[in-house]
């Protein structure tokens, strides 16, 4: 009996392609090493006041969704990574498979198709990342509850030099409104025009809908700074040109007490240049960016992570997250988080100010940041190994639903191929 039935098994296994059986399967393992897809930026210990939402187009793409987050979410050495491991495996493949048949064919017809597989494989690869820059694709959000406040402290639009050229601000608050933030501060460089679009169009009260405020990115002490409140507030600071903060003027405007321009270190920056302010009437940084969104800035927070928390614990600084989004991408890596009751019948003028008293007065204890998971393999061994760890890493923080998506487009998949070749076989008999 056993030997009968052992060849049937086999034979009723073996159209199911091996890679859609890893997948799943690997799908099916995770779920026994679960993390959490959220964590406190500074601690990286749980976070119960804020939950990861997906909408349900989201979720009918989850396999879509998830790898192309993920690669949002990577920094630039992990993008690096990425490539190296294509090249490699492709060399072994080459090697192992490739290269059958090469010795008969003639050097020009050699050439050829290794042209080919090269260009297709460019083609792919460049598709893949312009999938993730720019198609259009679902977003999951920050869901908080009512007196907690979610800001983004760092956007850009098309006014700055180095932003989408066809971002406008009305696309900036769509994009932090799909992804759950509350308010963003639009900084864009050396212009202003972003931002009191942004301002233009706030609805009455902070509650109705995503909020734009106007600060800017500036130059100061040979540090890129984000200055909140900059256009209506704090114009007189910045020289002719917008890009640098006029060292005199910002003195004298931080000499009153609770009203100190408030300054936040940007990254990717040199932090050992970080000025930090010296307490009430005093001018200097009064914010750090614990998470920036950015690839560059992704990798410098995650390499020198601990440091920004002690530079934020001993200096009294608040941490805060910044997408730095230019309009690239559809994924948010780190949230701000600010205890404000009623906050959401303020007008954006009041809510400016409170959100610029909180960060002054209150320091490290201001803010909460919180942040996706991606494995972190930004230095040592792990980084050649970034690819396997990143996605074993992806499948560990999918939600059960996800996890169900993602089983079901295997078999899909798998059904959709049998059927597509039980008809080609059903053609080839007919014949």
């Amino acid at each position: 009996m056993f030997k009968s039935t052992m060849p049937n098994f086999f034979s009723r296994l073996r159209p199911v392609p091996l890679g859609l059986l890893a997948v799943a399967g690997l799908v099916v393992l995770a779920a026994a090493f679960p993390v959490a897809p959220l964590h406190d930026a500074a601690t990286f210990g749980p976070v119960g006041e804020v939950t990861l939402r997906r909408p349900m187009s989201y979720l009918l793409l989850a396999p879509v969704s998830n790898v192309l987050d993920t690669l949002t979410l990577m920094s630039v050495r992990q993008h690096i990574a990425i490539v190296l491991t294509i090249i490699v495996g492709y060399a072994i493949w080459w090697w192992c498979v490739g290269r059958v048949g090469l010795a008969s064919m003639t050097p020009a017809r050699r050439a050829l198709r290794e042209v080919a597989r090269l260009g297709v494989g460019l083609v792919l690869l460049v598709g893949l990342y312009v999938a993730v820059a720019i198609i259009p694709r679902p977003m999951a959000a920050l869901d908080a509850g009512p007196d907690i406040l979610v800001v983004d402290f760092h956007s850009h639009t098309r006014f700055s030099h180095d932003g989408r050229p066809d971002w406008t601000p009305e696309d900036v608050r769509a994009w932090h409104r799909d992804a759950g933030f509350n308010v963003a501060y639009i900084t864009d460089h050396r212009t202003f025009e972003g931002a009191r679009d942004g301002w233009a169009n706030n609805p009455a009260r902070a509650g109705d809908g995503t909020l734009l405020l106007p600060g800017i990115e500036v130059v100061w002490r040979g540090e890129h700074v984000n200055v909140l409140d900059a256009d209506r507030m704090y114009h007189g600071l910045l020289n002719e040109t917008l890009r640098d903060v006029d060292e005199k003027a910002l003195t004298i405007a931080s000499t009153l007490p609770g009203a100190e321009p408030v300054l936040i270190e940007t990254v990717p920056g040199d932090l050992s240049k970080m000025v930090a302010a010296a307490g009430r009437g005093t001018a200097g940084v009064r914010a750090i960016e614990v998470v920036d969104g950015a690839p560059r800035g992704l990798g410098q927070t995650r390499r020198e992570r601990a440091r920004i928390v002690h530079l934020a614990d001993s200096l009294n600084l608040a941490l805060v997250a910044g997408s730095d989004h230019h309009g690239w991408g559809h994924t948010a890596a780190g949230w701000t988080l600010l205890f404000l009751p009623q906050w959401r019948a303020m007008s954006d003028d009041q809510l400016s100010k409170d959100i610029s008293t909180i960060i002054r007065n209150t320091g490290r204890r201001a803010t909460r940041v919180v942040e996706r998971y991606v494995a972190h393999t930004e230095t040592g061994v792990a980084l050649p190994f970034t690819v396997p760890l990143v996605g074993w890493g992806m499948l560990r923080a999918l939600s059960s639903d996800e996890r169900i998506v993602w089983l079901a487009w295997a078999l899909a998949i798998y059904l959709i191929r049998r059927a597509v070749g039980a008809r080609r076989r059903g053609k080839a008999l007919a014949a």
